[in-house]
């Protein structure tokens, strides 16, 4: 889980990077995805820091690469990233679902507290954003991405 986390991260910090280039320039879209790739790598260090309190031993792995370095459009990056939220909150669920099977309520307090809430706000959030980019016109409508990026990402509400 803590390696999921940390790759969650990374495939964000590859998406925030991929907006801000010169040629793609969406700073909306670059502080969306910068932000949620510091929440993933709080995420894993938060889990870490679980492991340790409790007597284990963290071990990292190797972190995989992004799947992809060039992400397209604003509508394309955000239903990737909607994709990884949901592969991540499936092995949530599926971590939570041993800790109960093996009668460990630290372990389930613990993900339900700081980890199942905030990834269905997650998923609504991109869902959210991924229907107003559609309604929008978007990947189709250029304008309709840098409206969205400007007035919905850049000004706060994302």
């Amino acid at each position: 889980m803590i390696n999921m986390e940390f790759y969650a991260s990374y495939t964000y910090q590859s998406m925030a990077y991929y907006f801000d280039r010169d040629d793609v320039a969406l700073k909306g879209f670059y502080k969306f995805f910068k932000e949620n790739s510091e929440e993933e790598r709080e995420h894993g260090e938060k889990l870490m820091a679980f492991q340790n309190k409790r007597g284990g031993r963290v071990v990292l792995e190797n972190i995989k690469k992004p799947e992809r370095d060039e992400w397209g459009s604003g509508l394309e990056a955000m239903q990737a990233a909607l994709e990884l939220e949901k592969k991540v909150n499936q092995a949530l669920l599926e971590l939570h679902k041993l800790a109960s099977d093996k009668v460990d309520p630290h372990l389930c307090d613990f993900l339900e507290t700081h980890y199942l809430d905030e990834q269905v706000k997650a998923i609504k959030k991109l869902g959210d954003h991924i229907t107003n980019l559609k309604k929008m016109g978007a990947p189709s409508n250029g304008l309709a991405e840098y409206l969205f990026d400007k007035h919905t990402l850049e000004g706060g509400s994302s």
